[in-house]
Order: structure tokens, then sequence, then C-alpha cells
């Protein structure tokens, strides 16, 4: 998978949390995982499938909740969430929404 894949790096200037909503504000779409972890991957799978290479945030390093997906700054959730948006004909559209090109076009838009 093409994208840009990052680890959260501590840093005692900028809390993780507020870093994360930075790089969200940031990236029109943008994961927050964990290497190692199979729902992450189904995630970033699930995106690949449909055309998209977001920005990949690694955090191993963290104790935070992963994944976890955002679309335009906005929280979309974990992958139950994702998965329910693909499956009922929401994900691509909100992804349009926000300027970023996909390869399954569709959808009644």
């Amino acid at each position: 998978m093409q994208g840009v894949r990052l680890e959260l790096a501590p840093s005692a200037a900028e809390p993780a949390e507020t870093r994360i909503r930075r790089l969200a504000a940031e990236n029109p779409v943008i994961i927050f995982a964990r290497s190692a972890c199979c729902m992450c991957h189904v995630m970033k799978r699930l995106l690949s499938a449909v055309g998209v290479h977001p920005t990949v945030i690694e955090l191993d390093e963290h104790d935070i909740a992963a994944p976890a997906l955002y679309i335009g700054g906005a929280c979309v959730g974990g992958v139950e969430s994702v998965v329910a948006l693909h499956l009922n004909n929401s994900l691509v559209p909100k992804l349009v929404e926000v300027g970023v090109e996909t390869i399954v076009l569709d959808y009644d838009l």
C-alpha cells in the first residue's frame, strides 16, 4: 500500500493527543494504527481497495486506541465504523467530499 507512514515520536513540546488532532486536521485521510494490529491492517486494505492511500501514523510507542480513521479532520472511528460506512455505500462519498480521489465511483452521489 502506498501512502505516507510515520511514527508518532514522543515529544515534550506537544502532547500526543494535541499532535493527533493537528495531524488529523492537516491530512485529508489519516489512520492512526499499530503495525502488528490485524484490525489496522483490515482498515488499510479496505481503503487501498477503494484507491485511497492515506497517511498512516504508527502508534506502537503510545497507549492510544487504534485503528482510528479521520477523514477531513473528523474522526470516523474504528474498523467497525469504516466497514459499516463501506457496506452502506457512504465511505466513498465521504472521501470524495474532502477531495480524495477514489477508484470506486459507482455509488449514487
